[in-house]
């Protein structure tokens, strides 16, 4: 899938350029499949089944000269289920020029990220069968509120939904009866829901990962059964004609600034965390504040200090870490401790159970 930023492009323009790549796609090894226009956002996305990106860049060049912006590799089966098509949909036919069929679908999606507690980690602290209970009861009441709400279930891996909307007014309405409806069970299994929009092709190399990326970074601000929406959502709510979530407690959310923030602390995380050597004064260098500066965001944004952003961070990778053949030497060094040891007593101390304990218990279940 590729994205064409087109400043005042309209439908009929994205009609025409299609039907140019369709007369040569065959030279080139390719298949153009079918396109999304946005003409408010000014781009155009096309989904090509091709042999590499060179091979799409020269056909568009050939055929209008429209050189894409950004190329993602996708699946097919993926991309249907965030934007419910992979083939043409309806459309009209243009009065001066009888054979094109012009369509106007915009690609911009309300993404919904859902998390619950990891599952081995909850049957350790509630025991296994409530944990099975509630997480059972967690899932039917997300997929039920999904479909209920017109959006479609793209994702399922742990315990974390994703989930993609047309509507940000039926996005809103999903998560908000979750929320009701899980109640006390929401707070048990430590459910957060973080809710972004945005279009599927951009800087990160997966379709709609800037958008899921960001969602997933707001649900680590939020508290157990809390919802914490992107500064886009309260705006497009408020588009949509809908009353200002600002002093809703039920749903959060941060200012752009803050936003930016959190993906520069976060990506800085992502960056370096396996580094068992990059320190609190290396974070500090590489977010360009002072240490005060860096305290102060850090307990604002996630209620942890820098040091303990940093340990919470490398944990948690830690968790995915576990989940594969690696020993916990392996993981202990991997996740950026440096000392198997240091890493096992952090790890006890945050989750009341050993590394290897956890690594059993996953490779059972």
């Amino acid at each position: 899938m590729d994205r064409h930023i087109v400043p005042g492009i309209e439908a009929k323009h994205a009609a025409q350029a299609h039907r140019e790549d369709l007369l040569i796609q065959d030279e080139y090894g390719c298949r153009c499949m079918t396109y999304w226009v946005d003409e408010e956002r000014g781009s155009a996305f096309c989904l090509i089944d091709a042999p590499n990106e060179e091979a799409v860049k020269e056909m568009h060049d050939r055929a209008h000269g429209l050189i894409p912006h950004e190329i993602v590799q996708v699946n097919s089966n993926v991309v249907e289920a965030f934007l419910g098509r992979v083939t043409d949909p309806e459309g009209y036919y243009d009065a001066d020029d009888p054979d094109l069929k012009i369509f106007n679908d915009p690609s911009f999606r309300i993404i919904l990220v859902a998390k619950a507690e990891d599952s081995n980690l909850l049957k350790q602290k509630i025991g296994a069968n409530k944990a099975h209970k509630l997480l059972s009861l967690y899932h039917e009441i997300m997929r039920e509120q999904i479909k209920a709400n017109q959006g479609r279930e793209v994702e399922l891996v742990g315990e974390r939904f994703i989930a993609s909307f047309v509507s940000v007014t039926q996005a809103i309405a999903c998560a908000a009866a979750v929320q009701k409806q899980l109640h006390i069970a929401g707070e048990l299994i430590e459910m957060r829901i973080g809710i972004n929009a945005g279009m599927p092709v951009d800087k990160d190399k997966s379709i709609f990962g800037d958008v899921i990326k960001l969602a997933d970074y707001l649900c680590l601000t939020a508290g157990p059964n809390q919802i914490v929406m992107a500064s886009i959502i309260r705006e497009l709510y408020k588009d949509d004609g809908q009353s200002d979530l600002n002093d809703s407690t039920s749903f959060l959310s941060h200012p752009p600034v803050e936003e930016n923030s959190m993906l520069l602390l976060m990506t800085i995380l992502q960056d370096n965390f396996a580094n068992p050597k990059f320190s609190i004064k290396d974070f500090e260098g590489r977010a360009s504040m002072s240490k005060s500066k860096l305290y102060r965001k850090c307990v604002s944004l996630f209620d942890l200090s820098p040091n303990e952003l940093l340990k919470e961070f490398r944990l948690q990778q830690s968790l995915s870490l576990l989940r594969t053949d690696r020993n916990i030497t392996q993981v202990s060094f991997d996740s950026g401790f440096g000392s198997p040891s240091y890493f096992t007593k952090c790890f006890q101390e945050r989750f009341e159970l050993l590394p290897l304990t956890y690594q059993k218990s996953y490779q059972a279940s």
